[in-house]
């Protein structure tokens, strides 16, 4: 019954997301719509969640194994819940005891109409309904009282083993001995799911990133949280990847950075004995430090990319431009010209599709390197692609600091320049690759 459940509850959250992202049926979807899931779920959790490991959910991959914890967490937080038992409650709530009238029978066995009450009980009753009532409520509310903790009787710090550079393996030092019971969890990042359980009696506990970026890490008493403080795995330079779970598979700065342009060539690619057909993955480079005091409402960012794989199912030669923020995100897509209903655009909290809105803009054949440019000031955003404007918006949402930025390639591809300016124009961060 409980597995039963279970698989009656992915579906309806699979349905939920389906329903979010509006791309029709699941059964139409190709390999691309599973790597935009991917991303998008990454922008919203900060969680990634592999194409494949999405394909096995949706039965697009032969997989008997049920999903782990992290994965249906990292799903609930997609469509809006804290985990994936706020969505269980949510979708099973607790049935409400059903009351059944018994009949009165007499002792010649048959069945009263009406059972009188005497007329004293009748009086009685209510002042016993009203006592009882009220008594329960004030157990319950002393039973339910969480027990006072006073953040100040707890210390929580951090400090990685290598100052730059992943993976890279974090201890946390703890100070939890005054909490109440042993509930006691360090989060290791923005997702929740991240938890792990630690003895109130104990005093650290280490945890790898294998991933660069920004993260949130926090003390957690019961249900409080009592200390947190940012963690932050920054890159030596540009770090080149490709993606693949659970471990990346790293390149060094110097095998991306050849003639002027960042980018790993097909033959660097294939030597690490990685298929590129039937369809390409995807290569990444990060480079994320500390930029000073840039943030989303007050900057530019201006590069230039060239997609130069189109092969076998990599012919849409998707491509995305990314800032990596404090819990969030900048996403920019390009792509080929016939592929752009699945371009996007995704800015901190705002998430603009391509399924939705006309990105034709964001369409190219890659023949020369594509101009971008993305300015956010005063609350307007404007994209340009070639100089041209492809796209703007207002946003007045959240505000976060820029910590990096990133390009994603399907396959191979290429960067020419990179600049990030303050809206006045002063430039904070860049690169022409002039090694």
């Amino acid at each position: 019954m409980i597995i039963e459940s279970e698989d009656i509850l992915l579906a309806h959250c699979k349905k939920l997301i389906e329903e979010k992202i509006g791309w029709g049926n699941s059964e139409k979807w190709t390999n691309q719509d599973f790597e935009d899931l991917s991303q998008r779920i990454f922008a919203v959790t900060a969680v990634t969640l592999s194409p494949t490991t999405l394909k096995r959910i949706w039965g697009k991959v032969k997989y008997d194994s049920a999903p782990t914890v992290t994965t249906l967490n990292t799903l609930a937080q997609f469509i809006g819940f804290e985990h994936w038992r706020a969505f269980r409650q949510n979708h099973f709530p607790k049935s409400e005891p059903i009351e059944v009238e018994r009949p009165v029978i007499h002792t010649n066995g048959e069945i009263a109409k009406t059972a009188k009450l005497p007329y004293l009980f009748s009086l009685i009753l209510p002042i016993l309904l009203v006592s009882g009532a009220v008594s329960w409520y004030f157990l319950s509310k002393a039973q339910d009282a969480p027990a006072q903790i006073n953040p100040a009787d707890f210390t929580f710090t951090s400090k990685k083993v290598i100052s730059v550079g992943v993976p890279n393996s974090v201890i946390f030092d703890y100070d939890a001995s005054k909490a109440p019971d042993d509930s006691v969890y360090i989060q290791q990042d923005w997702d929740p799911s991240r938890r792990i359980k630690v003895s109130k009696n104990q005093h650290q506990h280490t945890s790898v990133y294998y991933r660069p970026g920004s993260f949130l890490a926090k003390l957690v008493i019961g249900k409080q949280v009592v200390k947190e403080h940012n963690l932050f795995i920054q890159t030596d330079g540009w770090l080149p990847l490709i993606e693949q779970d659970p471990v990346p598979l790293y390149f060094k700065q110097e095998d991306a950075i050849n003639d002027g342009k960042l980018g790993l060539s097909v033959e660097t690619i294939q030597a690490q004995n990685v298929p590129l057909k039937p369809a390409a993955p995807f290569v990444e480079y990060a480079n994320l430090k500390d930029f000073g005091d840039i943030k989303t409402d007050n900057f530019i960012f201006e590069t230039s990319v060239k997609n130069t794989f189109r092969e076998g199912a990599s012919v849409c030669q998707f491509t995305t431009i990314g800032l990596r923020c404090e819990g969030t995100a900048i996403i920019i897509r390009l792509s080929a010209k016939g592929c752009i209903s699945d371009n996007g655009i995704y800015f901190v909290d705002q998430d603009i599709s391509g399924k939705e809105h006309d990105l034709s803009a964001f369409g190219n054949d890659f023949k020369d390197f594509v101009k971008v440019r993305c300015e956010s000031i005063n609350g307007k955003v404007k994209i340009f692609v070639d100089n041209k404007l492809a796209y703007e918006f207002s946003h007045k949402g959240a505000v976060s600091k820029i910590m990096g930025i990133t390009y994603r390639f399907q396959g191979s591809g290429l960067v020419d320049e990179v600049k990030l300016s303050k809206g006045d124009g002063k430039v904070v961060f860049e690169d022409g690759f002039s090694r």
